[in-house]
């Protein structure tokens, strides 16, 4: 059986939360549930540093604004924990050149990381902190579900995850012209308070 909707899939979650992938997957491999994950997956040390990063996301993710930053530290992470997992479940099944598996697994990652992201700078304009936290512990739970359905049904995974990556394109777009809205007002309203601070010194 071809490994190319597992990679798809795993790509996919990695470009939202590439920790609790390579966690998850270890585990798949350590407990013997798939034969499909690589042994440097599975190493004790690997899944103690997946599971301390995991946590730290778990909170930074969840905080108005600490997440864009976050994501934008991981803009290099997750592609490339994407390409390095991809490369290593093709290297492990030998039904996919690793090089192809990498490309496929960074690019895929990338963009649902782009579209993460996005999504986060439109929830960001929310005023209340319950979207920050709601949609981040529904990007959890759905990373959750689908690695776990893509080591049972990798093609129904990779199909799913194929149309959410769609399906966040098209929103991302929808919402590009209200974050465009956003950070004009947020900069005209630094703007003014620099100008009305100059004018009362100038005043004093």
């Amino acid at each position: 059986m071809s490994i190319l909707p597992l990679i798809f899939t795993s790509a996919w979650a990695s470009g939202i939360n590439s920790y609790a992938v390579v966690l998850l997957l270890g585990v798949f491999g350590a407990t013997g549930l798939s034969d499909e994950v690589p042994e440097a997956l599975q190493r004790p040390d690997v899944l103690i540093a997946a599971g301390v990063l995991f946590l730290c996301e778990a909170v930074a993710d969840k905080i108005p604004y600490v997440d864009s930053a976050w994501d934008s530290v991981h803009t290099v992470v997750r592609p490339v924990a994407g390409a390095v997992v991809a490369a290593l479940l093709a290297g492990q099944s030998g039904s996919l050149p690793e090089l192809a598996a990498g490309a496929v697994g960074g690019s895929t990652a990338l963009v649902s990381h782009l579209v993460k992201a996005g999504t986060r700078m439109a929830v960001n304009t929310s005023p209340e902190p319950f979207s920050n936290i709601a949609v981040s512990i529904a990007e959890d739970l759905g990373v959750g579900a689908l690695i776990t359905l893509a080591i049972f049904y990798p093609v129904a995974a990779a199909v799913i995850a194929g149309t959410l990556l769609l399906a966040g394109l098209l929103l991302l777009v929808f919402l590009v012209s209200r974050i465009r809205r956003f950070w004009r007002r947020r900069a005209e309203r630094r703007a003014g308070k620099r100008l009305g601070q100059t004018v009362t010194q100038r005043s004093g």
